[in-house]
């Protein structure tokens, strides 16, 4: 503040004429005209006091107060700006400039081979978005990886460089050249990655469309985000929960979700669809396996029994989960083998469906080869597995087909048209729900133009009350009586700046905040950096 140019002495700038120009806006005006007010008030109350040194006026007396930060032995104004408080710089630090940005790959974009290559377990979530945000270029991190889609939701001030961060890491985890990482992934930033999220919570970016365990995850993403480990903040905690709650409301207020099905569903359709023509027999005479006894095998019962299953096969690596599932579906017979008698199950049945964690392949050629069920008898594999549980090199042999999670499209094609009508009913929904965050988002990016308008103010205070320092100093004011001069100014800008303040902080259309914002920084120039101001044209004066 040293540096702020005492000539000419028209308030805020030296080219105070062009200032005034061509304000269109009525909040600039209103904060301009009470400004100057409140300038000419402070600059007649120091010369009254400085006039009557021995009998300060009763009025400025009042607002003296017990303690002073600001006061010289001297009598003269200390203008020392006080050191930021932490809370302050952690406050600035959070809502500095942070947008939200999505990369990732799904089944809309990226070949089965390429999204096993980046899945990443449950359990590793908080560790892989910890990296990402290890070394500085992103602020905040969740990541979602799920059967058909791996998702990285981010929060950074340099998208550029937290896009090239983010790329990177994907490419070493998964092994994969950027060149070839890049044609398989999607990259949204700002309002796209808003809406992304909001439509992947609500169902419609789902191969199935309406169906409900994707909510269910990014629940979990935004729990986990959230937890002592995690590294969602202030802006990605909130982008999470507001598409959890979106999620929410347009299965509660539509009807997106009613006959939709899953993934595991659209696998029985498919088995069945094909059931003749793959083994030469009706689907109802099939014998049918499951290898794996986790959610995904629960469900793929739940729809078998609903279409009249008897009896069926569970291979897993211990006896629990599958007894559970005996408790959970006592009209269905279910027999129980370990994974030691795998290829006894296989060779005996028709329809192997397979649903484990496991990130190598359960069933391929080879291993059909080496345990002599490479004999022509036909074989459906159904693979509902990230990563794949079956090679694709499995159909090479004669009698065996084998379908993996990117062969239900056309299966659930028709579901999707028929939802056609609630997809518009719910997009609306979601919108409202993305409106009301993008709005709470923009209201943060108010706050670094709050606070430099507050630093611009306090500057010209200062300023103002520097130019009377040798008539305060030769008033022989007391303590207390150049205090309540300090006071009383500071006083007069908070309360000025207090409407307009409170006006930035509130919620409104995102053009008009924008706007606002933009017409502020430049009527008050406060993107200038404050040692060069009016420099160059003092400079020229003199």
């Amino acid at each position: 503040t040293n540096s702020l140019p005492s000539k000419p002495r028209r308030p805020f700038f030296a080219d105070g004429s062009c200032f005034w120009k061509n304000i269109e806006s009525p909040v600039i005006t209103h904060i301009i005209a009470r400004m100057r007010v409140s300038l000419q008030i402070t600059a007649l109350l120091v010369s009254c006091a400085s006039m009557n040194a021995f009998n300060v006026h009763p009025s400025v007396k009042a607002v003296q107060t017990s303690s002073s930060t600001q006061m010289v032995a001297t009598g003269a104004i200390n203008v020392e700006q006080k050191p930021k408080r932490t809370r302050e710089e952690r406050l600035e630090a959070a809502s500095k400039g942070l947008q939200v940005h999505c990369v990732g790959l799904s089944i809309h974009h990226a070949e089965v081979e390429v999204r096993e290559k980046l899945a990443v377990p449950e359990s590793e979530w908080n560790a892989a978005s910890s990296d990402i945000c290890s070394t500085g270029e992103v602020a905040e991190a969740a990541v979602l990886s799920t059967c058909n889609r791996f998702e990285v939701y981010f929060a950074a001030s340099d998208p550029r460089q937290a896009m090239a961060r983010v790329t990177n890491y994907l490419s070493k985890r998964g092994n994969i050249p950027v060149s070839v990482l890049r044609k398989n992934l999607f990259m949204l930033s700002g309002d796209d990655a808003v809406w992304h999220i909001m439509r992947v919570a609500g169902g419609l970016d789902s191969l199935v469309v309406g169906e409900g365990q994707i909510l269910s995850q990014v629940r979990q993403c935004h729990l986990h985000s959230i937890e002592e480990d995690g590294s969602g903040g202030k802006v990605l905690s909130r982008l999470l929960n507001n598409a959890v709650a979106a999620g929410k409301r347009v299965r509660s207020e539509t009807a997106i979700s009613k006959g939709s099905v899953s993934i595991s569903s659209a696998a029985v359709e498919l088995s069945e669809f094909m059931a003749q023509q793959d083994l030469q027999l009706p689907f109802s005479e099939a014998r049918l396996a499951v290898v794996g006894a986790g959610k995904m095998t629960r469900l793929l019962i739940t729809h078998l029994a609903s279409r009249g299953l008897e009896r069926i096969t569970i291979v897993n690596r211990s006896m629990g989960r599958p007894k559970e599932l005996q408790e959970q579906f006592p009209d269905v017979d279910i027999e129980i083998k370990l994974m030691d008698d795998l290829w006894d199950v296989v060779g005996r049945s028709d329809i192997v469906y397979t649903a484990t964690s496991s990130v190598d392949y359960v069933i391929d050629k080879g291993l059909i080869e080496e345990n002599g069920l490479a004999n022509g008898k036909p074989l459906m594999l159904v693979d509902i597995s990230v990563p794949r549980n079956v090679g694709t090199d499995s159909s090479e042999l004669t009698g065996v087909v084998a379908y993996n999670v990117d062969d239900l499209k056309a299966v659930v094609a028709k579901n999707t048209a028929m939802r056609q009508k609630e997809m518009i009913e719910a997009e609306g929904l979601l919108r409202e729900e993305a409106n009301a965050f993008v709005g709470w988002r923009e209201s943060l990016s108010a706050i670094p133009t709050i606070n430099q308008l507050q630093e611009r103010a306090n500057a010209f205070r200062q300023e103002e009350l520097k130019k009377c320092e040798r008539k305060l100093s030769s008033a022989n004011l007391s303590d207390k009586e150049m205090e309540a001069v300090e006071r009383l100014s500071r006083g007069i800008v908070n309360k000025l700046l207090h409407g307009p303040m409170a006006h930035l902080r509130k919620t409104e259309s995102v053009e008009g905040k924008q706007a606002t914002l933009k017409e502020l920084s430049a009527m008050f120039r406060l993107d200038e950096d404050a040692n060069g101001r009016g420099r160059n044209k003092r400079s020229r004066r003199k």
